[in-house]
């Protein structure tokens, strides 16, 4: 796989059961790369390695006064040169390929992941910590992966040059084969707590960047109550806290790097000791001292390869275990079911609470509970909680979850109460997946969007406001504006049943007369159901629900349940529970009178 081919046509199917073995799926899907990177490592770590030994032949050849030795010496270490040369520039290449292709893999099945849940993901896992994974973490698993067959070919080197440095000089190789796995071994008995103490870095700033993103997402609510300085102080106190965490993950990283300079040197020295005697007893040339110094001192370039690969593990494991969870994240059934040929139309029923909502008709309900709205909006869409009875919503009595996810997705569109608006123009916006049969003029008029179209034109190009553009999250428009603009996405779509949770909580109540008059209009022989407590719209349904603690408690009309109901006139009107009783009294009182 190569950087020109990205992105990937199929990412795969992930093997999310943790941490490393999302690790070990990752380096098995690039096997090719890894080998190409780890034939060129090779290549530069065993001619890096071959400069002692043309370095002694030349030494020893001027000892011995032999020209002949001395321009082989010479050959020998030009080869070397370029082939250091070629193999690290390869090395680089193919390495950087690895780690662009690994990271390019984990953002696809992170964005297809994030497709498939669409908002229940934030449900089940903190908004912050998806914006984690897919940044940070990221490039963590992706450093990995680059390193390990850097890391493969340096201990390969390694091996190798032991092996070599016993059939050259036996007598040294003794001090070498005890000499070099201190080396390599000498620093694991620091790598636990070098470990532990950057997991702990990277969870606190996985807590820090779950905070700054929920602190960024509601700065305007925060600013609207005075709270923004109580999170901000929040804020810092988490950003010292991920400070004083990396400080002392870098301190241990220090000491690590401290020893694993340290052996190597007390390996010279060693070397250097014992080989002197050597020469001076005879037993070795001076030029077999000088490749056996030159080869050890070397050595220590392969080596440092052993701290950077527990390095990359230790900081990409816990990425990797964030990122397992999040992709490990399914729908409420496994779909083993699916009907591939099914029309999904008809009446849209829950089972869990009882709604019932018919096929071609505009359905209001009302819960006391946002939240309990907001699960219920999830639900209708295929998306139930997790702590929720596993009952799959049925349309025309065929189980959401048993519909291929395309299918359950075009026939069913959710819109939540606070709607994302993404950057681009609003030509952009509203090209979306459509039957075609609503235009984006009806759909805009129908959500009364001509203030909105008025106020995108002073910064459209040629006075056109389609192509005005909109910024992240719409943040340039009103909160009323946004509601209106994804009300009218949403209406462009025309779903076989739209499922609206509060559409108009940001509106003022003459232009939400005009929003539910047109929303009617539009969606006339469509299923629509219109989460709301809201009056306007109440009394332009066809069919209104209460749905009280879990279940439907009541089914009518506006004006019936108002009238007859309790709990839904207090919910509607927001009366007090001293209004509640002086109304039931007075009902009473009236009909003992007319009996």
């Amino acid at each position: 796989m190569q950087i020109s081919d990205l992105p990937y046509a199929d990412p795969g199917v992930p093997d999310a059961r943790s941490g490393p073995r999302f690790l070990l799926w990752l380096g098995r899907n690039q096997i090719s790369g890894q080998a190409r990177s780890f034939a060129w490592g090779l290549l530069h770590f065993a001619s890096v390695m071959a400069l002692p030994f043309a370095v002694g032949s030349a030494v020893q050849a001027v000892v011995d006064r032999s020209g002949g030795r001395l321009a082989l010496s010479g050959v020998l270490l030009v080869l070397s040169g370029v082939a250091i040369a070629l193999g690290d520039t390869m090395l680089h290449r193919t390495a950087v390929t690895n780690w662009i292709t690994a990271a390019a893999r984990v953002q696809q099945l992170l964005a297809r992941k994030t497709a498939q849940l669409g908002s229940a993901l934030t449900r089940r896992v903190a908004a912050g910590e998806v914006v984690a994974v897919s940044t940070g973490d990221v490039e963590k698993i992706g450093w990995f992966v680059e390193a390990l067959s850097r890391f493969l070919a340096a201990a390969m080197t390694v091996v190798l040059t032991c092996v070599a440095l016993a059939l050259y000089q036996p007598a040294l190789a003794v001090v070498v084969a005890i000499g070099v796995p201190v080396l390599a071994l000498g620093v694991l008995p620091l790598l636990p707590k070098a470990t532990q103490l950057a997991d702990v870095q990277r969870e606190k700033a996985g807590r820090a960047t779950e905070l700054a993103a929920d602190t960024v997402a509601g700065l305007r609510v925060l600013r609207g109550i005075g709270g923004e300085e109580l999170f901000l102080t929040r804020y810092r106190e988490a950003s010292q806290e991920v400070r004083k965490a990396a400080v002392r993950s870098a301190r241990m990283w220090s000491v690590i790097s401290a020893v694993q300079v340290l052996l190597p040197g007390l390996l010279l020295v060693a070397v250097v000791w014992y080989g002197i005697g050597l020469v001076r007893d005879g037993r070795i040339q001076i030029g077999e001292l000088v490749t056996v110094y030159s080869a050890v001192m070397l050595m220590t370039y392969p080596l440092r390869h052993f701290e950077e690969i527990a390095m990359a593990y230790s900081f990409s494991r816990p990425s990797a275990r964030r990122a397992a969870r999040v992709l490990s994240i399914e729908r409420a059934t496994d779909g083993s079911g699916e009907l591939d040929d099914a029309k999904a139309e008809g009446d849209l029923y829950d089972p869990v609470t009882g709604l019932l909502a018919p096929a071609g008709r505009l359905t209001a309900v009302v819960c006391g509970d946002p939240d309990e709205a907001g699960r219920l909006a999830e639900r209708l869409g295929g998306h139930p909680a997790l702590d929720e009875p596993v009952a799959s919503v049925r349309l025309g009595g065929i189980p959401l979850d048993e519909l291929p996810l395309a299918a359950a997705r075009a026939a069913v569109l959710v819109q939540d109460k606070d709607p994302v608006l993404l950057s681009g123009t609003l030509s952009e916006l509203l090209d979306v997946p459509a039957s075609g049969q609503v235009g984006a003029e009806e759909a805009l008029a129908a959500a009364e969007c001509a203030d909105v179209l008025d106020a995108l034109t002073q910064a459209a190009i040629d006075d056109d406001p389609m192509q005005a553009p909109i910024t992240e999250r719409g943040r340039s428009l009103s909160g009323g504006q946004r509601q209106r603009l994804a009300l009218a996405r949403s209406l462009v779509t025309d779903p076989e049943v739209l499922v609206l949770d509060e559409p108009t909580s940001a509106v003022d109540s003459h232009t939400e007369a005009r929003i539910s008059e047109g929303l009617r209009k539009l969606r006339q022989g469509r299923t629509t159901v219109v989460l709301t407590s809201s009056p306007l719209l109440l009394d332009r349904a066809e069919r209104v629900v209460l749905v009280h603690e879990g279940e439907v408690a009541a089914v009518g009309l506006h004006r019936e349940l108002v009238h007859s109901e309790p709990r839904y006139r207090a919910i509607v009107t927001r009366e007090t529970e001293a209004e509640q009783e002086a109304y039931i009294q007075q009902t009473y009182e009236e009909t003992e009178e007319s009996a």
